[in-house]
């Protein structure tokens, strides 16, 4: 599904990732683990695509995303890659449903449907009684759902989450622990998970060990 290789990173004169290569399978649960500092950030930008490598290749579903322009890499984002963030990145001023049709509005699907795919991941999400809600009337896991909704409205191949239960209590996390896994047994979603929490580590198919720039073990 993802293949990385040589993947150089500098900012000035650090460098941030010293040759890392990664393999992600089809259907895989895979963490990626390690110290603040380790690169674990700065590698999940670059496989998502929202940052270019300095030097190396990746290759995501057979496309080589390190040649593709600009315009071309964000269409191929959009479709192809989810995202979900510590701090789930909602528009405060847009409810549940909106916030999570929004991808499918700008890759170019028909508002009816957008809406019609966002009720229907929601529902999924259990969140069917606050699609009008927006996030400052949502709990903070119902946030994060609602973030994961969003992520998969455009049935993307490999959803790529940075710390996603990081600001969630204990219940919360449990909750959102469960629900990727059950993506994955029931969507197939492929997911790569940077994160510090050990138990949602523990629970990987393949957990990566990062430090000081490399894969230091796996």
């Amino acid at each position: 599904m993802i293949e990385a290789r040589g993947i150089i990173k500098r900012y000035g004169t650090l460098e941030v990732l010293r040759g890392v290569d990664v393999t992600i399978g089809q259907g895989e649960v895979v963490s990626i683990v390690g110290p603040s500092g380790a690169g674990k950030t700065t590698l999940l930008q670059i496989l998502g695509t929202l940052d270019r490598a300095d030097g190396g290749t990746v290759t995501c579903d057979g496309t080589d995303v390190s040649r593709l322009r600009d315009t071309e890499l964000a269409r191929f984002r959009n479709q192809n890659i989810g995202f979900v963030f510590q701090f789930h990145q909602l528009l405060p001023e847009f409810t549940a449903v909106e916030n999570v049709a929004i991808p499918a509005l700008i890759g170019g699907m028909g508002r009816d449907k957008a809406f019609r795919r966002a009720q229907e991941l929601l529902d999924y999400m259990g969140l069917s009684a606050r699609l009008q809600h927006k996030p400052s009337q949502l709990s903070g896991g119902e946030r994060q759902r609602v973030a994961v909704a969003r992520a998969l409205v455009n049935e993307p191949k490999v959803v790529l989450a940075d710390e996603p239960s990081g600001s969630l209590d204990t219940g919360g996390k449990q909750e959102l622990h469960r629900l990727f896994f059950r993506l994955r047994d029931e969507m197939h979603h492929t997911f790569v998970i940077v994160t510090h929490d050990e138990s949602l580590a523990s629970q990987a198919d393949r957990t990566l060990h990062m430090k000081d720039g490399i894969i230091s073990n796996e």
